[in-house]
């Protein structure tokens, strides 16, 4: 169970909201936009047949290496993190080549063997430069030849279907899975580029497709006022208060955290059909680490920020502080035999007031506790809210110019 809220005021009207939900039922009739279907449109069938009869445990793989940055890795890296203290999670190895940092690259390669190795190839273009620059590494470093067995048994690449890797992996014998058309990489976590390697390493997909696709129904049944109300808000301020800050009271939501800077950036940061560049600045932090940084800037800083707090109700683990008393410590006497879930709850209650207090704008998430169904119920609330205040800001929230035109300067870069 997760119950969002908004502790601040604003008036919104009903045929706002209203205006609001029909743009997004027109947005996913279209059919332009396939995330919407994803709690329903996937690939669970044929990523459980290909598991089974690849048999991961019989062939003594260990490892599995996700090749892939920006939205190839980080929505599986953000779930991984989420219920990695669940009791689904087996022992299998995610190792991610990501950044083209040399240095990252020797130490995800330490004890790293090739026969306890599966890799997963994911690039929605099929020729992402740093995607298939680690490919060609690792193919040297372990001298595989494109003709060999172990190429076709080691390798599986998810692109869009016809793209370069997805022609490449058809000369070869590569397995592929495929990547919608109308899915953009950062809204891809719930098409095999998630769902293959989360489901290899244990954990239930189809329970995170279920949280997924329930708050798919109620939200198109408008019964989800709380993210119109919320798209309403940031969008009417965007100019006053362009940054939001997600204040996540869990070390687990350290990945989440990212996948949600790069789907607001991404998405967000545009100019729209106006010709006026707009965009709201996501900004992560972790509850209570950040209350001893950045939580001063958020209080005496620049009144230019929006905060949501996100609290875990139920812990995996319900350590207990001892109740000791240290010499010249004891005026932390009173949290002794009281749970490290409580102390860290009643943190993230006391920082939220204080914020209040100050009179920014605060909105809570709560979780009851991190399992697979919640966690596809918040990677479908971000994705959600996303989809809502882009259309409020008029801009292609699926496209992402910039960063095109970084790559065509680099390629120029190298061809001088």
């Amino acid at each position: 169970m997760i119950e969002s809220k908004l502790l601040f005021e604003d008036k919104i009207h009903e045929d706002d909201i209203n205006t609001l939900y029909d743009a997004l039922k027109q947005e996913e009739n279209s059919g332009d936009v396939g995330y919407y279907n994803l709690p329903h449109d996937n690939a669970v069938e044929e990523i459980k047949a290909f598991c089974t009869d690849y048999d991961f445990e019989k062939r003594g793989i260990k490892n599995i290496a996700v090749l892939g940055i920006g939205g190839s890795s980080l929505g599986t890296k953000a779930i991984d993190a989420l219920l990695e203290h669940g009791e689904n999670r087996n022992d299998m190895n995610l190792i991610y080549f990501e950044n083209v940092d040399p240095n990252e690259i020797v130490r995800n390669f330490q004890n790293l063997l090739f026969e306890e190795t599966f890799f997963i190839v994911i690039s929605k273009s099929g020729g992402t430069i740093e995607t298939t620059s680690h490919l060609k590494f690792i193919l040297h470093s372990f001298n595989i030849a494109l003709e060999s067995d172990a190429f076709k048994e080691h390798f599986v690449f998810i692109t869009d279907e016809n793209s370069p890797l997805d022609r490449f992996g058809a000369d070869f014998g590569v397995k592929r899975f495929y990547i919608p058309l109308n899915v953009g990489g950062r809204f891809s976590v719930f098409t095999p580029v998630g769902l293959l390697p989360l489901h290899i390493v244990g954990y239930d997909i189809e329970k995170l497709l279920e949280g997924a696709g329930e708050l798919r129904a109620s939200f198109f049944a408008k019964e989800e006022d709380t993210l119109c109300k919320k798209a309403l808000f940031y969008a009417k301020n965007h100019e006053e208060i362009p940054i939001n800050v997600l204040f996540s009271y869990s070390s687990a939501f350290s990945y989440f955290n990212d996948w949600y800077v790069q789907l607001w950036g991404e998405s967000l940061g545009k100019i729209n059909i106006d010709g006026s560049k707009v965009g709201l600045t996501p900004i992560g932090i972790i509850g209570s680490v950040d209350q001893h940084s950045f939580l001063q800037l958020i209080i005496e800083g620049a009144g230019d920020k929006s905060v949501t707090m996100i609290k875990v109700k139920k812990f995996a683990n319900d350590l207990v502080i001892p109740d000791i008393s240290l010499p010249y410590l004891e005026k932390n006497d009173f949290i002794n035999t009281h749970s490290f879930t409580e102390l860290i709850n009643a943190q993230c209650d006391a920082t939220m007031q204080s914020i209040i207090d100050q009179n920014i704008p605060v909105d809570t998430i709560e979780i009851e506790k991190l399992d697979e169904k919640n966690a596809g119920y918040m990677i479908f609330y971000y994705e959600l809210l996303t989809s809502l205040v882009g259309n409020l800001l008029r801009v292609n929230t699926y496209d992402q110019p910039g960063v095109e035109l970084g790559k065509v300067i680099l390629k120029k870069k190298f061809e001088s």
